[in-house]
């Protein structure tokens, strides 16, 4: 039975690629973001949620939230909570260490997925920094799943043919607001 070793010999390199190859998908880089990460500047990030008129009561979702320098400013206000969108692990770490560093991690959520598979029903403020063919995707969730009166307020970039209820500029910076109308 000389080919018991050799049949064996194959076996355990089959097995050992099969190790290797589960370890390389396991260290694989997560997908790349669909939009590149640029921070808005604090300024406007206060003018966003002044002309959201973020108060008491509300839920902020920044869905790609990059450092979550959005929701983190949300919070602070009194009586808001907010949720961390972020589909970059890394970036997503990030916001959870500089939401503990200005003690408010406690009032924050972090979800690490898809910003189109995240469900938007408890949100009543949407804040987005995306392209705008992102946007014009992000659209039909917005009003199908946000409840009418909900605020959306989008960093430079417009919905299309949606036209904002609300328009300011602050550094040059355009912000847009839009409310979801009754269905």
């Amino acid at each position: 039975m000389p080919n018991e070793g050799a049949d064996a010999g194959v076996m355990s390199l089959i097995a050992l690629s099969a190790v290797v190859l589960a370890l390389v998908a396991a260290a694989a880089p997560p997908p790349a973001p669909e939009v590149p990460y640029v921070p808005t500047p604090a300024r406007v990030v206060e003018r966003m949620l002044d002309l959201a008129g973020v108060a008491a009561g509300d839920v902020v979702y920044d869905l790609g939230c990059g450092d979550g320098r959005i929701v983190i400013a949300a919070v602070k206000r009194s009586g808001v909570r907010g949720v961390c969108v972020e589909v970059d692990p890394t970036r997503l770490m990030g916001s959870r260490l500089n939401a503990r560093k200005q003690g408010v991690e406690g009032r924050i959520r972090f979800v690490e997925r898809d910003l189109f598979k995240v469900p938007l029903h408890e949100a009543t403020v949407v804040t987005l920094y995306l392209l705008p063919e992102v946007n014009a995707r992000l659209r039909p969730r917005l009003l199908a799943q946000l409840r009418p009166g909900a605020r959306v307020v989008s960093h430079d970039f417009d919905m299309g043919d949606w036209k904002p209820d609300e328009m300011a500029t602050d550094t040059g910076s355009m912000i847009y607001l839009w409310r979801v109308p009754a269905r």
